[in-house]
């Protein structure tokens, strides 16, 4: 089953990314930036070879038992896992500009019961 789901923490970022890029450049931009966006973790969800495993030492705390992927879309990375439905879980999008390692680890340790019981 191909499909994606938003963890908090990227529910959030996709909002702050909405109304960041709308002050910035306008609505029309970031209906087609937000639009790239959800297109792009379509492709993700349904096509596996596009994922890039996360080295579990850059940022993933080791109580966690979740592997973690992710993907670059224009200027944000997508960290996500796979659900057991097959869909993708996005834990986490980062601007390219954050200090990605930390943000990182702040986003997964918010989520550690629920990526622990999954």
């Amino acid at each position: 089953m191909t499909g994606y789901l938003f963890y908090p923490p990227a529910d959030a970022a996709q909002d702050r990314i909405w109304k960041e890029t709308v002050d910035q450049w306008g609505e029309a931009q970031a209906v087609t930036y937000i639009t790239g966006l959800h297109a792009h973790l379509q492709k993700l969800s349904a096509t596996k070879a596009l994922w890039r495993r996360l080295p579990g030492n850059l940022a993933v705390p080791a109580d966690l038992k979740v592997q973690a992927f992710f993907s670059r879309c224009e200027r944000h990375y997508l960290f996500f896992r796979e659900l057991p439905s097959g869909k993708i879980g996005v834990m986490a999008i980062l601007h390219d500009r954050m200090d990605i390692p930390v943000r990182l680890h702040e986003d997964l340790i918010g989520l550690a019961d629920k990526l622990n019981d999954a």
